[in-house]
């Protein structure tokens, strides 16, 4: 069949545009934001109001933007999670030993009464 007598292949299978892979390549490269609002308002009283953020990049490039709440999620990530256990740990004996001060401090001063 020639070129005159040829269909033309859908989107982005002639090379002429981007597949999706080049798009998705792009947007986590650059990264998008969308944001909206929803409001639910009766007789002009609001009701409810619901905001949407929704930021679509790669890891690197949220690091980038400031964004790292994964990496300090207990429930996302083991390393947050070992820090949290430490932090209680530490915690805990302190408080243990403030408890065994206070019980020593007890019983100091009920031999110095006897």
């Amino acid at each position: 069949m020639t070129m005159a007598g040829r269909l033309p292949e859908p989107y982005g299978r002639d090379g002429g545009g981007a597949n999706l892979a080049d798009i998705l390549e792009r947007v986590l490269d650059k990264g998008i934001v969308i944001a909206g609002d929803i409001r639910i308002n009766l007789l002009d009283i609001e009701l409810l109001t619901i905001k949407l953020r929704l930021v679509v990049a790669s890891v690197d490039r949220a690091k980038e933007m400031g964004i790292d709440w994964w990496e300090h999620d207990p429930e996302l990530s083991t390393r947050a999670r070992s820090d949290q256990l430490t932090r209680e740990n530490h915690e805990l004996r302190e408080r243990l030993a403030a408890l065994e001060a206070l019980e020593a401090g007890r019983g100091q001063h009920q031999k110095e009464d006897g």
